[in-house]
């Protein structure tokens, strides 16, 4: 005995059910499409910024103590303006290097013997500095800054690779990452960089 299927059409109750159904997974898959397109554009537009107007760095080493510190993670601004005392991030080598301006375009640089800077004739105010050295230094000073460079150096002076060394010098603006503003890690010492 052979046993026959039910072949009946569905019922009206069955075919609304089934509508529901596909329209449901209809709009799930375009919901889900929807998000992930949002998400892949927020995620775009954050690294662009990051990148481009806002990059992230983080610290190594210690020729920036006692104003940055190994580990600090920094937020830069890019744009285009340097002032004496600003701590820019600039290339140097394949990799990023952070110093604080000290003599701007065409400025001349002096430093003693025991470390105390003059611009243009002036001693230099620094309270960022804990103790003062010469450092490694191989140029002749007085030191006049090529146009379109920055001279620069670090705030542990007897311990920085800067300006001071011809390996180093001046700094070129096509170079420069950014100047940095913020401090975002560690929490407890969130602020600005002065």
């Amino acid at each position: 005995m052979k046993h026959r299927q039910n072949t009946s059409p569905p019922t009206l109750q069955q075919l609304e059910a089934e509508l529901k159904r596909e329209k449901h997974r209809k709009r799930y898959w375009k919901t889900l499409r929807s998000t992930v397109s949002t998400l892949l554009v927020v995620a775009a537009v954050a690294v662009l910024i990051s990148n481009l107007l806002l990059p992230i760095l983080r610290i190594y080493g210690s020729s920036m103590m006692p104003t940055l510190v190994n580990g600090n993670i920094v937020v830069a601004v890019r744009n285009g303006l340097y002032d004496r005392s600003d701590v820019i991030a600039f290339y140097y080598n394949n990799k990023i290097l952070v110093k604080r301006v000290i003599g701007l375009p065409g400025e001349w640089v002096d430093i003693d013997e025991k470390g105390n800077v003059s611009v243009d004739g002036k001693p230099l105010e620094e309270p960022y500095l804990e103790d003062k050295a010469l450092g490694d230094c191989d140029i002749e000073f007085p030191y006049q800054v090529p146009d379109g460079r920055y001279f620069v150096m670090g705030d542990a002076r007897s311990v920085s690779s800067d300006s001071r060394s011809s390996s180093v010098g001046c700094v070129a603006e096509e170079q420069i990452v950014g100047k940095l503003v913020f401090r975002i890690w560690p929490f407890g010492d969130l602020g600005t960089i002065d």
